[in-house]
């Protein structure tokens, strides 16, 4: 589920808050829909980057450890509104890289996602063959595909 945040510095008047955290809650814009938008510097793959002690930071990582804490070691930020841009930590879900990866909008996120292969045998336990890591690809292999595959090879050597 999402995050606890522990306070919202961009609203909070009250409390002294760290000459980086003050740049920082000055460069979020909150949209209607929830997402805290990242409204300076991105790195090239979208993300917001905030300088910190002269080191570029991904901006969401900067939130959520400001509002939420730190983030469980081996572990990435996913999106779960799918907006790079984003910062809200409630947005945030602290998940292992494959997961990330695998809720994406990547080809092994939409590969993984197939239930079928590309002539219609279904993705199940005894019809699947997963290569071992490393081997080419691709990794997951149809059964029945490699059957008939394997049957025509034979009739044509035949021949």
């Amino acid at each position: 589920g999402p995050p606890v945040v522990r306070q919202d510095h961009a609203d909070r008047k009250d409390e002294p808050m760290s000459d980086h955290l003050r740049r920082f809650w000055e460069k979020v814009h909150k949209a209607d829909d929830g997402c805290w938008l990242w409204m300076a510097a991105r790195f090239d793959n979208g993300y917001g980057m905030f300088q910190v002690d002269g080191k570029a930071r991904r901006a969401h990582r900067v939130a959520y450890e400001a509002l939420v804490g730190e983030i469980p070691e081996g572990l990435h930020l996913d999106h779960l509104c799918h907006t790079r841009e984003c910062v809200n930590p409630a947005h945030l879900e602290p998940v292992t890289c494959q997961e990330n990866l695998l809720r994406g909008e990547t080809v092994n996120a939409r590969n993984a996602a197939k239930t079928e292969c590309v002539n219609g045998h279904p993705f199940t336990p005894e019809n699947t063959y997963l290569r071992p890591a490393g081997a080419r690809s691709p990794r997951r292999m149809c059964r029945e595909c490699h059957r008939q595959s394997a049957a025509r090879h034979r009739a044509r050597s035949k021949a």
